[in-house]
């Protein structure tokens, strides 16, 4: 499309360079930009240009165009708001989607811009802008209608007005009065609430009394009585009659017009392809209740304003249906357009407007305009962070058949392809201990032990009465949060349960799983210690990739491969994931380039490998949808310019995130309804509604209302008291409105968080939340980061005779430190240790456990260096028991002056002989008197606090407190 400076009016430049709203008034013929402060507040005689601009995560801006017509506008006006819309989306690159708004007859994401509604004033520029009488307030009658966003119409103040099916307000001097249709849904009527709301802070500066009267409602009751009173008493309603506001049923088939000479010609098809639409040319879609106009690429710009036109006589003479008119660009169509189609070509996005936009801006800036924002932004990949709190108890069990077997803490972490494993985790929340229970399906699992999978973890979440959230997960498909619970991954080929051993037996496949003793290569993958991946492929050349570091093994034999490509952050995750594969071996490294002989050959020889580094997707902006499900039918509505406010707790709603979508489900929905979240969010999937080619093996997560993650929450502006409100939408919403108060909350006061391994129960601050792994000083030897999984592992191989010579010895301070004599691993192996560790991971929670934390104080076990001194504290079993939890006060506990506990220094030190046994292990410093702290430390305890968290480690570590 040629462009040219006499075709962009001078108001528009400038215009679309920044998230928001912009709007111009029609005056004298020309548009006029709307104060800020004016905007929502729209003229009956008057017409406007409304521009919405959207920053995608992809640094692209997004444009939609408004244009809207007072009832008592004129055709001129009309017909000028109709062609600067045009010059509009020419000045910001022609992609623009257009809508033309009628008023009374809006587009629900027009009303999405100036929530809760919009109630235009008589006047406009033409008449002098009549003004209602400022000095004696006119009650008025209002009609609301929608669910997601609000159509109000104010109609006579009369009773014949009213009616059984809709919602109705009415403003008096000294009240504002909600009537309830007896058909009303309690949607409508908390959604007409916040019409109440708007009214009574415009025009009442929030300084007056609200009444809800239900339909049929006995006179008995004041506010009722007062209500009908401004009606000259109650009367049986009269039934609604069809007016200009019902839709009405259109049958006729969709008629596709081209446009040539400014006038429409019927295009003659069996069908709609998108074959049939010319770049050069203009086309109107005629559907009835919405007329779409198609632009070609190549089309003219007065071409364009010519098809407009077209498509405004032809709304206008179509007296019922009254249609919205929407405008689409070649390349740029919208969702709903395209499904007008029987066949649509699926296409990468287009490229060829960002040619067209660089012209316009360069255009501009030749004449002195302002440009910047105007050209796509280069966007900036940001790793994704999991939202989720990382130092919380994981369980994960391995599905068998119609039965779960949980795993060893040491077998977390392990997956197999042809399995599939149920994990739960429990993690502190905001003032409850939150949990999130899921499916990890591996790629070769059968489909019985995968609906097995999700069946045993619904009954899960069902014993908890659904205060868990769900998670179905695919293997591949794997979001940040499931790779920061577990923070050391690996998934191994094959598989070790029954189902995937008769399949491949009948279908005589060779067994793949994975044999420690054989040939195996890994690639290793993740942003750091605590999200680090090794995933099993195939041992050949192919599978090598630049971007990646490799671990291939064949038994004794290993090495490790670092591609050009790959930083040192890379290379030392390999370090600690070769602990985890091959313990207490020695690597050979090998570099891209000069490979051994014997490395080549592990892989069958030589061969081309890719470069490039499989980048995730990146996260695009998300929508939500209010979902119906009924009898395997789901048909959802998208909510735009969403809140909080717009999760109802009746309904369910889907927020897709393109590479993971949420199901809310609220808690006043029905057990069979709330039964079927997981099949909802599957068929979601599987409709695709938006045409974004989802994934069908994409995330799904089944939210409850009131049990909100984190990482759901952050895409709201959230306040976890309104989720946690007593009643429906309307007594909810109408609490608040009548009294302004606090919500009524259905839930416990803030507990103590749960301390987890051994942490202290005070809430953790940033560094510690972040993950499971030990801090350490940047001056020791580097230690690996560990999950739970890691240790219970890694401790078995941390002989002093048997350590990993690829790496270089780890200095770490254990919670059940060696013996200073030789003679105390007879006495107390770490295999005891470990098994009492293991053992507190295996035994599942009750429900109450897990929704009720309590602060846990663990003891260490500590084996006595005298074999004589062992008694009945001491044993195996006493042992395995000081990790449970310990509330009683221990005889001869001394205090300080300052009413706090204190131990001797030497009992407190890791490597004591008689340790103390009911303390916060990592807090051993705070159990030292004021005057011993200063002597040790040579500072107060307050002072040593204000110290960064590293260098409080490393004096405790020279001290033997860490």
């Amino acid at each position: 499309m040629a462009v040219s400076m006499r075709d962009l009016d001078p108001a528009f430049q400038g215009a679309g360079q920044k998230a928001g709203l912009e709007i111009w008034r029609i005056e004298n013929f020309n548009p006029v930009p709307v104060p800020k402060s004016s905007y929502g507040k729209f003229f009956t005689g008057d017409s406007y240009v409304i521009l919405k601009t959207t920053a995608s995560k992809s640094g692209a801006m997004r444009h939609d165009i408004h244009y809207w017509l007072g009832k008592d506008t004129s055709q001129d006006e009309a017909g000028v708001a109709a062609i600067k819309t045009v010059e509009l989306d020419a000045a910001l690159g022609g992609r623009a989607v257009q809508y033309r708004e009628v008023q009374g007859h809006e587009t629900e994401k027009f009303l999405s811009y100036f929530k809760p509604c919009i109630i235009p004033q008589e006047g406009g520029v033409a008449s002098g802008f009549k003004h209602p009488e400022a000095e004696k307030h006119k009650t008025r009658l209002f009609v609301c209608r929608g669910k997601h966003v609000v159509h109000v119409k104010e109609v006579p103040f009369a009773r014949a007005s009213l009616n059984h099916d809709d919602i109705f307000v009415l403003d008096t001097e000294s009240k504002v009065f909600q009537f309830n249709g007896s058909n009303s849904s309690i949607q409508e009527r908390a959604k007409a609430l916040e019409v109440v709301q708007y009214i009574k802070d415009t025009y009442h500066d929030g300084k007056c009394d609200v009444a809800a009267v239900e339909d049929g409602k006995l006179m008995a009751d004041p506010e009722t009585g007062e209500f009908w009173g401004f009606f000259g008493g109650f009367a049986p309603l009269p039934r609604k009659t069809a007016g200009d506001d019902d839709k009405a049923t259109d049958s006729r088939p969709l008629k596709l017009l081209c446009i040539e000479k400014g006038q429409a010609e019927p295009v003659e098809a069996d069908s709609l392809k998108r074959e049939l639409l010319d770049t050069n040319k203009c086309y109107i879609l005629d559907c009835g209740f919405e007329v779409f106009v198609w632009m070609g690429r190549n089309t003219s710009l007065d071409e364009r304003k010519s098809a407009s036109g077209v498509a405004d006589e032809l709304a206008c003479g179509i007296d019922k249906l009254k249609p919205q008119i929407i405008r689409v660009i070649e390349g740029f169509e919208t969702v709903m357009f395209r499904s007008k189609f029987d066949s649509w070509p699926q296409t990468a996005d287009v490229t060829v407007s960002e040619d067209g936009r660089g012209k316009v801006a360069a255009l501009l800036k030749r004449q002195g305009v302002n440009v910047k924002g105007l050209l796509k932004a280069v966007p900036v990949r940001e790793e994704p962070q999991p939202h989720i709190d990382c130092t919380g108890h994981l369980q994960v069990w391995r599905v068998k058949g119609q039965e779960k077997i949980i795993l060893q803490a040491s077998d977390q972490s392990k997956f197999y392809s042809g399995d599939c494993y149920i994990f739960q985790y429990t993690y502190p929340g905001e003032d409850k201990e939150d949990c999130l229970i899921g499916t990890w399906i591996g790629k070769n699992s059968v489909e019985e032990e995968q609906a097995s999978a999700n069946s045993l973890a619904s009954k899960m979440v069902e014993s908890m009465k659904f205060l868990a959230c769900q998670a179905r997960i695919y293997e591949g498909n794997e979001p940040v949060q499931f790779y920061s619970i577990l923070q050391s991954l690996i998934v191994f080929k094959g598989g070790l349960g029954e189902g995937y051993k008769t399949y491949i037996a009948g279908k005589e496949i060779p067994d793949e799983t994975y044999d420690e003793n054989g040939v195996a290569l890994f690639r290793i993958q993740g942003s750091g210690p605590d999200n680090m991946q090794a995933i099993q492929v195939e041992p050949v050349a192919s599978s090598l990739n630049s971007s990646y570091c490799y671990i291939l093994h064949n038994g004794p034999a290993v090495f490790t491969w670092s591609g050009n490509s790959t930083t040192a952050e890379d290379q030392e995750l390999v370090e600690r994931m070769l602990d985890l594969i091959k313990p207490n071996l020695q690597s050979k490294p090998q570099r891209e380039g000069s490979e051994s002989e014997q490395f080549w050959d592990l892989l069958g020889g030589k061969s081309e490998y890719p470069s490039q580094k499989i980048l995730r997707e990146a996260e695009s902006d998300p929508h939500l949808f209010s979902c119906h499900f009924s009898k395997g039918n789901l048909k959802v509505t998208e909510v735009y310019n969403f809140s909080q406010d717009d999760l109802m707790t009746e309904d369910i709603f889907i927020l897709d995130c393109h590479l993971e979508i949420f199901v809310w489900v609220g808690q006043q929905v029905d057990s069979k309804s709330r039964m079927q979240a997981l099949t909802i969010g599957e068929k979601f999937l599987e409709h695709d509604f938006l045409l974004e080619k989802l994934s069908r093996v994409a995330p799904i997560y089944v939210i409850m209302e009131g049990s909100e993650p984190p990482f759901f929450t952050r895409f709201f502006k959230w306040d976890s008291a309104k989720s946690s409100m007593l009643g429906n939408s309307f007594q909810r919403k109408l609490t608040l409105v009548k009294s302004g108060g606090a919500p009524l909350l259905d839930k416990p006061k803030r507990r103590t968080p749960v301390s987890y391994g051994g942490r202290s129960s005070s809430v953790p601050d940033k560094s510690q939340r972040s993950s499971r792994s030990m801090s350490v000083s940047p001056d020791r030897v580097r230690v690996r980061g560990r999950s739970p999984a890691f240790n219970a592992l890694a401790a078995t191989f941390e002989n002093p005779n048997a350590r990993n010579l690829s790496t270089p010895p780890p200095v770490v301070r254990k919670l059940y430190p060696k013996s200073v004599t030789p003679d105390s691993a007879i006495l107390a192996p770490k295999s005891a240790a470990i098994a009492a560790l293991s053992s507190s991971f295996e035994q599942p929670p009750s429900a109450r456990e897990t929704m009720i934390p309590r602060s846990l104080k663990v003891s260490p076990v500590m084996p006595k260096s005298n074999p004589d001194k062992i008694d009945k504290e001491n044993s195996v079993s006493t042992r395995v028991e000081s990790l449970t939890i310990q509330e009683d006060v221990k005889e001869n506990e001394v205090e300080d002056e300052e009413g706090l506990v204190i131990y001797p220094f030497e009992r407190l030190k890791i490597t004591s002989t008689d340790p103390i046994t009911s303390i916060d292990v990592t807090k051993r410093e705070t159990y030292l008197s004021s005057a011993e702290f200063k002597e040790k430390f040579g500072m107060s305890k307050d002072a040593f606090y204000k110290l960064p968290k590293w260098k409080q480690n490393k004096l405790k570590m020279a001290l033997q407190l860490f």
